[in-house]
């Protein structure tokens, strides 16, 4: 939406790139429009091209959000989850459960891995009777829920240091042994934090993201280039990790970076921001709630803030 006069509305039109197909209104119903503008209301991310980065079985559901709320999707999915290289590690772990004080799942896909594996092996959620978890982050509580099990502990700082400061509170202590199931790439501070503060850990990889659309990046690149992409979402540092080695492997690093900072880069926390920040990209928007909820909510602050 455009509000200009007819002396001015061309230049103010190229100003922020407005293209067809359009229509313009004149004449003094103009001003009305915040009374019956009952659509836009309904609709905050109206008018905004949102690229969402999650793998192809999770895209759909954030997709689905935006494009409720008003936005145009295009989904460019840049991880893929897979099984990891061995289930050695976590077999190994399902058979000894019985002799494990914690578990700790980190995110949704641990979750799925980890029960996948649980009825591989002819098993399920009662195995987990005597065994206390912790879940980070609501997303990953709901679906252990689904699983059969309550968490114990969903800490409300889901950044890995104030993790570890919950996990203590809640009695995560020297020579508790922890069963931590998690992605095959992920980052280091949790496990070394539980060990550090004397806790026997097995850090049983369940799941590994690997590089999707590395064909597939024409139409994100056309769209790019044509400044017709508004925000680009980032919901982990893999997809931003993946999305620039796929961009960057197309355009070459230093093009890729100058198309980017036309848009803006949306990211669901801090960690996924320190990536994007490392990888040359400037994160406009950060979720104050690290979660797919958070992050649909800072698009929208956004956008009505703009």
């Amino acid at each position: 939406m455009l509000v200009s006069n007819l002396g001015e509305v061309a230049e103010d039109a190229r100003k922020v790139n407005f293209q067809a197909p359009a229509i313009i209104v004149v004449g003094n119903v103009v001003a009305l429009r915040e009374q019956i503008a009952w659509f836009e209301q309904d609709k905050p991310l109206l008018g905004q091209n949102i690229v969402v980065t999650r793998s192809r079985t999770q895209a759909s559901a954030l997709s689905k959000v935006l494009e409720d709320k008003g936005a145009q999707v295009l989904e460019f999915p840049t991880i893929e989850i897979v099984d990891p290289d061995s289930f050695t590690i976590l077999d190994e772990a399902i058979l000894a459960l019985a002799s494990y004080d914690w578990i700790i799942f980190t995110s949704v896909n641990g979750v799925e891995g980890f029960f996948k594996r649980l009825d591989f092996a002819g098993k399920d959620s009662r195995t987990l009777g005597g065994i206390k978890v912790a879940a980070i982050g609501p997303a990953t509580a709901e679906k252990v829920r689904e699983n059969g099990i309550v968490a114990d502990i969903v800490p409300g700082e889901y950044k890995a240091e104030g993790v570890l400061e919950a996990l203590s509170e809640a009695g995560v202590s020297a020579g508790a042994k922890v069963l931590l199931a998690r992605a095959t790439e992920a980052r280091e501070v949790l496990p070394e934090g539980l060990k550090s503060a004397g806790s026997e850990v097995t850090v049983a990889p369940v799941y590994k993201t690997v590089i999707e659309n590395e064909n597939a990046v024409d139409e994100l690149l056309e769209q790019l280039q044509g400044n017709e992409i508004d925000v680009i979402t980032f919901a982990s540092s893999s997809t931003v990790s993946n999305f620039m080695t796929i961009v960057s492997g197309k355009l070459g690093e230093e093009e890729a970076l100058r198309l980017l900072e036309q848009t803006t880069i949306a990211s669901i926390g801090p960690i996924t921001t320190d990536t994007a920040q490392k990888l040359g990209l400037n994160v406009k928007i950060e979720a104050s709630e690290y979660t797919i909820a958070g992050l649909v909510q800072a698009l929208e602050e956004h956008t009505m803030s703009s």
